[in-house]
């Protein structure tokens, strides 16, 4: 067979373009691996680029949040301490009373005739109330009267006798003395005038006694009329026309009660650190929640000068003026005190006062540095306190402070808004 004919040739051309085929894909495909790696090395590149720009960007941000933190100057509510007033201002519970009151009672047992008065009548000094009427007080009287009357007749006949006795000593004096009359007769006329003279002792005590016994009975008819002791109000009353009543001093007969109602007392119990300025001349505001439109003055007239160990209170006595009846004895009402100041205090807000281990403490302001400062609160009025050590007129205090607030730390004060009761 000849093999070197035109068929050898083609099938050598072919043979040729078979083996530069695959030389050209395999070119063509260590391009496209290297554009692959070329484009993985671009986009780790990028992506490391971009993950150290954000880290770098971070660092940045976490460098200047430290060092705003660092020099971060916080800005705090601040109030002034203002000086306390001239006066402390109570206001105590109290409940007032008559400024004198008196039960009636019979002195005079008999039978009421007359009634002149009756509950809420308003009545003068010396005005009747009532009148008793006793028969048999009139017939002692009369009885007495003539008893007396025989008494001083019986006095008259002493007193002549002694006269007549002493008549006959001094006639006999002379002549017993003589021999002339015995010494026996002289004896006798001498005691004679002694027996006279005592007599005369004892019919004077007897008139002595019944003149007394008679104004007695004088006295028990004045009580017959029964009158008023002071102008008041008459608040209660057990008798009518007709009754009976007994002038027993144990069991007597109980007519009337009468309050002297023109001047209204009331007591109250001052706090002991109020009272060291109490005072008897302090004025008072009595407020009755049913008159609100209306301020009762009265003024601090008695105080016990004695705290009372159980409750640590003073008891005070305030009389009120009340010409026109307004008040009444018995009512619910609050005593407003202005009592002047023994010691020096000074208003803080309640809201600056700091209470943990160290005590009571507040943060004050100066230039711009946190100072802390015991203070000694000595009341507690709600929105504000009273302290007496520790800060002065003036000085800027912390409202709210944080629970982690220092000695030292600075800070940017702006004033508290006013608050509006």
């Amino acid at each position: 067979m000849n093999f070197n004919g035109p068929f050898n040739a083609e099938g050598t051309a072919e043979t040729d373009r078979a083996t530069e085929q695959p030389a050209h894909g395999k070119e063509r495909r260590g391009r496209r691996g290297r554009l692959i790696v070329l484009g993985v090395a671009v986009v780790l590149a990028g992506a490391l680029t971009a993950g150290a720009w954000t880290h770098l960007t971070q660092y940045r941000l976490s460098a200047d949040a430290a060092e705003q933190e660092r020099d971060f100057v916080p800005q705090v509510r601040v109030a002034s301490v203002e000086p306390s007033s001239e006066f402390d201002v109570i206001k105590l519970p109290a409940t007032t009373s008559a400024f004198a009151t008196a039960n009636i009672f019979a002195r005079a047992s008999g039978y009421i005739d007359k009634r002149e008065v009756d509950i809420g009548d308003r009545v003068k000094q010396g005005q009747l109330l009532v009148e008793i009427v006793a028969p048999e007080l009139d017939h002692q009287i009369a009885q007495a009267e003539a008893t007396l009357s025989q008494l001083k007749w019986a006095l008259q006949q002493a007193e002549a006798n002694r006269e007549l006795a002493k008549v006959t000593w001094d006639r006999d004096r002379p002549l017993v003395e003589k021999g002339w009359v015995t010494a026996q007769q002289g004896t006798i006329d001498e005691q004679t005038l002694k027996a006279q003279e005592a007599g005369v002792s004892v019919a004077q005590a007897n008139v002595t006694a019944e003149e007394a016994q008679l104004q007695v009975l004088h006295q028990q008819k004045i009580y017959q009329r029964v009158v008023a002791p002071f102008d008041g109000v008459i608040t209660q009353r057990n008798v009518d026309v007709g009754s009976l009543v007994q002038a027993d001093t144990t069991s007597g007969t109980f007519m009337f009660t009468i309050m002297q109602s023109n001047v209204i007392r009331t007591q109250v119990f001052v706090p002991q650190d109020s009272a060291f300025g109490l005072e008897p001349g302090i004025d008072a505001a009595v407020h009755v929640p049913e008159i609100p439109d209306r301020t009762f003055s009265g003024t601090v007239t008695r105080i016990a000068d004695a705290i009372q160990p159980g409750s640590r209170t003073l008891l005070t006595e305030i009389d009120i003026p009340n010409p026109d009846g307004a008040l009444t004895p018995g009512i619910y009402c609050t005593i407003e005190l202005h009592i002047p100041r023994k010691t020096p205090s000074f208003t803080v807000s309640a809201d600056a006062i700091i209470f943990n281990q160290a005590g009571l403490q507040v943060a004050v302001v100066v230039n711009g540095v946190v100072h802390l400062r015991k203070v000694g609160v000595v009341r507690d009025l709600g929105r504000q306190v009273l302290v007496n050590s520790g800060v002065k007129r003036g000085d800027q205090v912390i409202l709210n402070p944080a629970i982690d607030l220092a000695q030292g730390t600075k800070v940017r004060t702006r004033p508290a808004p006013v608050q509006t009761s």
